[in-house]
C-alpha cells in the first residue's frame, strides 16, 4: 500500500505516526515535528506528524478538548508546510470531513466509532487514506467487517488497521500479540498503539491514567510481533500534557526508543514471517 508517498506494508520498514494526543500550541507541535522529522530521518523511518484539534471522547465535560476545527487545521498546515511532513488527526461523527481532507494527509477515526457504520462510510469517502482503530471492546477478526465496509465506501486500497488494546476490568487495557497477527488477516497494514495502549481509561476520576513506562515494553513486543507502522503519542513534558499525559511518551526519550525499533523491524522482517506457514488445528 502506498501511504503518503512511501510504501508499507510487512516487507517494507516500519513507519511511524507520533505527535502530542491533542495540538496545543502551534510552537509545541513544530518543536515536536521537526525533532521527530530529524530522528526518523537518520534512521531511514517514514514519518506522519498526528495531533487532534477536537478529541469527543473525554472522561469529563471539563477536559481540554482541542483548539477546534479552524485552529487546529492551521496549525496542521503550519506543520505540513514549515516542517514537510505529512499530518495526520481524529474525525468525530460531526467534523465536516470536505474541509479536513483539504488539509490532512491520513484521517484517524476514534476506536469507539469503529463499528458506526455511516461515519466509517463517510470517512472513506472523503479521499484520504484511513487510520481505523480498533475498538477497545471488539475481537480483531471483527475488524474484517469494519474494513470490508470502509474499504466498499473508498474504492481503493487505502485503509490501515489500528490495535490499542483491549478492554480488561475495570480501567485497565490489556494488548494481546497475537491481535496484531490476526489483523494481518483483513489484508491492511498493521498499526501498533503503544502509547494508548497503556491508557488507564478514566482511571482518574475524572480524567484517564496511564502508565507510560510500560510504552517501550508494548512497542518492542509489538514490533517483534511484525507490524507496519507504530503510533505514539509524545509530549516533552509529558506531565504539563493538556491531554493523556500519563501515557504519552517522553520526547526526549524517543531518539533511543526509535533506534531499537529500528533495529527490531529489521531482524523480524530478514526472512518471512513462519507463522504463516502453520494453520491453527
Amino acid at each position: 500500500m502506498k501511504l503518503c508517498g512511501f510504501d508499507v506494508g510487512l516487507e517494507r520498514p516500519m513507519f511511524l505516526i507520533a505527535g502530542p494526543d491533542t495540538l496545543e500550541s502551534e510552537q509545541l507541535c513544530l518543536d515536536i515535528a521537526g525533532m521527530l522529522k530529524e530522528h526518523t530521518a537518520r534512521l531511514g523511518m517514514p514519518y506522519i506528524f498526528k495531533g487532534s484539534f477536537d478529541k469527543a471522547n473525554r472522561s469529563s465535560g471539563a477536559s481540554y478538548r482541542g483548539p477546534g476545527m479552524a485552529e487546529g487545521l492551521r496549525i496542521l498546515a503550519a506543520v505540513k508546510k514549515q516542517i514537510g511532513v505529512p499530518v495526520v488527526t481524529d474525525v468525530h461523527e460531526d467534523t465536516p470531513l470536505g474541509e479536513v481532507a483539504a488539509v490532512v494527509d491520513v484521517m484517524q477515526t476514534p476506536a469507539f466509532l469503529c463499528r458506526q457504520t455511516d461515519f466509517i462510510n463517510a470517512v472513506a469517502s472523503a479521499g484520504k487514506p484511513v487510520n481505523i482503530k480498533k475498538g477497545q471492546f471488539l475481537a480483531p477478526g471483527d475488524m474484517k467487517n469494519v474494513v470490508a465496509k470502509a474499504r466498499e465506501a473508498s474504492g481503493r486500497d487505502n485503509i490501515l488497521v489500528c490495535e490499542r488494546g483491549v478492554s480488561f476490568g475495570y480501567n485497565n487495557l490489556v494488548s494481546d500479540m497475537r491481535a496484531l497477527a490476526i489483523l494481518r488477516e483483513t489484508g491492511c497494514p498493521v498499526v501498533f498503539d503503544a502509547t494508548h495502549s497503556v491508557q488507564l481509561p478514566g482511571g482518574q476520576g475524572t480524567v484517564s491514567g496511564g502508565q507510560r513506562e510500560f510504552v517501550p515494553v508494548l512497542a518492542r513486543a509489538a514490533v517483534a510481533a511484525g507490524v507496519s507502522g507504530v503510533f505514539m503519542e509524545t509530549h516533552p513534558r509529558p506531565d504539563e500534557a493538556l491531554c493523556d499525559g500519563p501515557n504519552s511518551w517522553p520526547l526526549a526519550l524517543m531518539p533511543e526508543l526509535l533506534e531499537t525499533l529500528r533495529e527490531l523491524d529489521r531482524t523480524v522482517k530478514k526472512n518471512a514471517f513462519v507463522e504463516t506457514k502453520v494453520t491453527s488445528s
